[in-house]
């Protein structure tokens, strides 16, 4: 069985899938009015260059479940979930306050400019706010209205909804943990579980998996994968935030510790050096480089590379449980999700 890793089809299958979709979205809402064009293709652009990470476990799901490559509805699932991506990727940088994304300015610093560019009346910083949260809730919207293109029973629906409301609940618990004056490990890993490891690959992989009629014992044995590893991608982010190379990452060294990001790194980094000395330079431009010196000097660095292994190692237990066409599938998408360098 190929792995969803290196097979192209699926991804060219999705990629059309998305392109079909807007096609026909743009003549209905330039209908509405053609300015509304601009936000169609602001989408469009938004979601160019994603690596496909829960396309691509979806689809894994899928094939594990008994699912045929060539059935159109795994696609329209896989599309669904890449505008649900991008309905979270666009409120969390509104969010997060960040300039760029993908190499790219976000959508809310784009229409900023363009308010700017345009010499339009009123606060260009609020304009483009207001765009990006208008945006994100289209993306919704769309992400909805593709996935029932993949024809979903009322179980596969289920774990479709759950999926939405726990990268939100995982959002709300990361914009809670940084009103605390403390740090701590355990609290960062709750929010990785629920904002990331489910939204990432388990529920991915549910979906896809019960849309092929997967039965919940294949599902169980799948989470048993799925959180571990979710974990570790979520982690490796957490390090390429800090530590990558913004020609791979398309944001600038040090981002996360420039947003105020409560991570693994940052709370294992507190555990040596105080939570008030890390949190007096979290979030404050002037505060990057020696925040990155201390996570490094404290060992975090080397204590979250462990915590990687270590979940990968569990996620590969639970691979081996699933039996070696399961590990055909999915073994490369470890290597993917926690070898990756953006």
């Amino acid at each position: 069985m190929t792995s969803p890793a290196d097979d192209p089809t699926f991804r060219t299958a999705v990629a059309r899938q998305l392109d079909s979709f807007v096609a026909d979205q743009r003549v209905l809402l330039t209908e509405v009015d053609p300015a509304v064009g601009d936000l169609v293709q602001a989408a469009v652009d938004f979601t160019v260059g994603g690596k496909l990470f829960r396309p691509t476990f979806c689809h894994a799901g899928w094939l594990l479940a008994g699912g045929s490559p060539a059935d159109p509805r795994i696609a329209a699932a896989g599309a669904a979930f890449e505008w649900l991506q991008g309905s979270a990727l666009v409120h969390d940088d509104l969010m997060d306050g960040s300039d760029t994304r993908r190499g790219r300015p976000s959508v809310h610093r784009d229409f900023e400019a363009r308010h700017v560019a345009a010499g339009a009346v009123g606060d260009p910083e609020q304009y483009g706010a207001r765009v990006a949260i208008l945006l994100g809730d289209l993306m919704l919207s769309w992400a909805d209205e593709h996935f029932r293109r993949a024809e979903p029973d009322a179980r596969t629906a289920l774990l479709w909804d759950a999926c939405k409301s726990e990268v939100v609940s995982g959002q709300f618990l990361d914009v809670l943990a940084q009103t605390r004056e403390t740090l701590d490990v355990a609290s960062a890993m709750h929010v990785i579980r629920f904002k990331s490891a489910k939204y990432t690959i388990e529920r991915p992989l549910h979906v896809g998996a019960a849309l092929a009629g997967g039965d919940d014992t294949l599902l169980s044995r799948l989470t048993d994968v799925a959180l571990p590893l979710g974990e570790a991608f979520q982690l490796r982010d957490d390090v390429l935030g800090v530590f990558g190379d913004p020609a791979d990452t398309g944001k600038p060294a040090g981002d996360d510790l420039r947003e105020g990001k409560r991570t693994v790194l940052v709370a294992r980094t507190a555990d040596v050096t105080g939570d008030a000395h890390v949190l007096s330079l979290l979030g404050r431009p002037e505060g990057v480089d020696e925040l990155r010196d201390l996570i490094e000097a404290s060992g975090a660095l080397t204590e979250v590379e462990r915590d990687i292994d270590r979940l990968v190692a569990q996620a590969e237990r639970a691979i081996a449980v699933l039996g070696d066409e399961a590990a055909a599938v999915l073994d490369p998408l470890v290597d993917a999700a926690t070898r990756r360098v953006r």
